[in-house]
C-alpha cells in the first residue's frame, strides 16, 4: 500500500448555532461560507488541486455516532477500499459501509480514543 492519508479533507465540529458561526467567521475572519461551511482549496506537492472542508454541524448532529465527541476529522486517502481492508486486518474498528458519491468515496473508523474518523478518496 503505497499511501495512507495524503491530507486534511475536512474539520467538523457541533455548535448550538451553525449559521451564526458561519455568520461570525465570515465576518471576522473572511471565511467564504456557504450551506455546508467553507471550502479551502489548494494544491497537494504534486500540483494536484485539493480541499479542505470547514463545517459547523448543530449540537444534536448524529453523523459523529458512535462517537461522543463534539468533532470529527475527516482525512483524504487515496485508496479508500485498500486502506478499509488494510485497517480491518490491522484490528481498527470500522463503522458502517463505504459509500460512493459524485465528489468521493467514504469510510469511517473508529481511534484508538473512541473519535470518530471520516476517511475520503476525492
Amino acid at each position: 500500500m503505497k499511501k495512507r492519508v495524503t491530507g486534511i479533507g475536512g474539520l467538523f465540529f457541533k455548535t448550538k448555532d451553525p449559521k451564526a458561526t458561519q455568520d461570525w467567521y465570515k465576518k471576522h475572519l473572511g471565511f467564504n461560507t456557504d450551506d455546508y461551511g467553507c471550502t479551502f482549496s489548494w494544491k497537494d506537492n504534486e500540483g494536484k488541486d485539493c480541499s479542505t472542508q470547514w463545517s459547523p454541524f448543530a449540537e444534536d448532529t448524529k453523523y459523529y455516532e458512535p462517537s461522543k465527541k463534539d468533532f470529527m476529522f475527516n482525512y483524504r486517502v487515496e485508496n479508500l477500499v485498500e486502506l478499509i481492508a488494510v485497517l480491518k486486518k490491522e484490528g481498527v474498528t470500522v463503522v458502517g459501509d463505504i459509500e460512493e458519491y459524485e465528489y468521493g468515496k467514504f469510510g469511517w473508523i473508529l481511534d484508538n480514543d473512541g473519535n470518530k474518523i471520516e476517511l475520503w478518496e476525492p
